[in-house]
């Protein structure tokens, strides 16, 4: 099988770094790729918003299989385009409709979903620049601290945790007024602040059928103690013991059947992943968001723990055959650390020479945002380059693997947090 992998980051790297491990695979082509998807598989020069082009590929390599990385190609529409083509409608694609993919592309419509389809889920209100003042005079009747979620898509940026009524109001104003996140606040969800323990529960779905994929617990912000700006994520780790199975049948039976169900009987075509954002609040689960693909970093430490064959989870999604798949996954630890340019989430300078580890047993390099310089030399080329997952029969061994990896990766200015896990390891004890 021929097969076209839509992306370039950390995550995209796993996947096809998984994907390759399959007897099924002859041709992995990556777009467009990075450095070390160049090593496993065939980059192409493709835009991922780019339908056209990536139809004419498709037929001209006869892809027999797509799978959608990031969110952007799939809330403008990717899978209703290509099913749509007479050429292309063939096609297995791993992702969601368009309609599907609102979920992850409006916060409001998610919440609404939610609503209807009875899935736990903090108390909320939605306002538009014409509601301001309703919106204010809500913002006074409620408890603080208060989370204020730009509508759209915003790279992870657009969640707000107000602690005052003075900071609550300035944000929505800015939100709504100034376009603080652009298009993405043209509407804003104020929501309730949950309390408890964060985690991401990863699911596979053919839209009837699904498979419950390990769970996984990312760091988000740039400074160690969860401090500073919020980023594409700093680390993860899987599992995670506050994830025992009394707590994941909660999770199963309260969110995961009542999602699948509702897109099922509300008609939303949907074969691909699911990333449930929840909340463990005293054992009860409950959701604060949905992304419609798999996370970033927190692929890079899922998929290690996958031993099944993944091309067969992938086309059990895309072929609405999931329920054949038997999903196998490893009791092992799986860690990952985030290599950053120094200055993300802020501007940073690219186009440093990366020196890489020979030999770095016990762990996984993927790169994000890596490229070949004109001499041949691996540079860094974005905010997150490099995500280094170690791997473990216990925590604390995962963790040594990973950051054995990391102290011995190089570049001018790259950055790490060394606390990633630590957290997890004083549970764990």
């Amino acid at each position: 099988m021929n097969i076209l992998l839509l992306g370039s980051g950390g995550r995209e790297h796993a996947f096809a770094w998984k994907i390759v491990q399959s007897p099924d695979c002859s041709n992995l082509y990556v777009a467009p790729g990075n450095a070390g998807t160049a090593d496993i598989a065939t980059n192409v020069s493709l835009g991922i918003t780019d339908f056209e082009a990536i139809k004419n590929f498709i037929l001209a390599k006869e892809i027999g299989l797509v799978v959608v990385g990031p969110e952007e190609p799939l809330v403008k529409g990717i899978v209703d385009f290509l099913q749509n083509q007479p050429e292309t409608a063939a096609v297995p694609v791993v992702g969601p409709s368009q309609l599907g993919a609102t979920l992850e592309g409006s916060k409001d419509f998610s919440k609404r979903f939610m609503m209807r389809n009875g899935v736990p889920t903090a108390a909320y209100e939605t306002f538009t620049a014409s509601e301001l003042e309703e919106g204010l005079s809500y913002l006074e009747k409620q408890k603080l601290p208060i989370v204020l979620k730009a509508d759209g898509l915003a790279a992870g940026k657009g969640v707000l945790i107000c602690l005052t009524l003075e900071e609550a109001k300035s944000s929505l104003k800015e939100m709504l007024l100034d376009q603080k996140f652009g298009e993405a606040s043209s509407k804003v969800v104020i929501e309730e602040f949950l309390t408890g323990i964060e985690l991401s529960v990863f699911v596979a779905t053919d839209g009837k059928n699904y498979k419950i994929l390990p769970e996984a617990k990312d760091y988000k912000r740039i400074g160690e103690g969860d401090t500073g700006l919020n980023t594409g994520g700093m680390g993860a780790v899987s599992p995670v013991i506050f994830a025992d199975e009394a707590f994941m049948r909660k999770v199963e039976e309260r969110v995961v059947k009542p999602t699948v169900e509702g897109l099922s009987k509300e008609g939303i075509p949907y074969k691909g992943f699911l990333f449930i954002g929840l909340m463990n609040n005293n054992g009860d689960p409950f959701v604060i968001e949905y992304n419609v693909r798999m996370g970033d970093p927190e692929t890079e430490a899922v998929l290690p723990r996958i031993t099944s064959d993944f091309l067969g989870l992938l086309k059990g999604i895309a072929t609405g055959t999931l329920a054949n798949y038997n999903l196998e996954i490893s009791k092992d630890y799986a860690t990952t650390v985030v290599m950053v340019s120094g200055g993300y989430p802020g501007s940073y300078e690219k186009g440093f020479p990366i020196s890489l580890p020979k030999e770095h047993s016990g762990s996984v390099i993927f790169h994000a945002g890596t490229a070949f310089n004109s001499q041949g030399e691996l540079t860094n080329q974005g905010g997150r380059v490099l995500a280094i997952t170690g791997q473990g029969k216990t925590l604390a061994e995962a963790l040594n693997h990973a950051f054995s990896t990391v102290n011995s990766i190089t570049w001018n200015k790259a950055y790490f947090r060394k606390d990633i896990g630590q957290d997890i390891l004083k549970l764990n004890r």
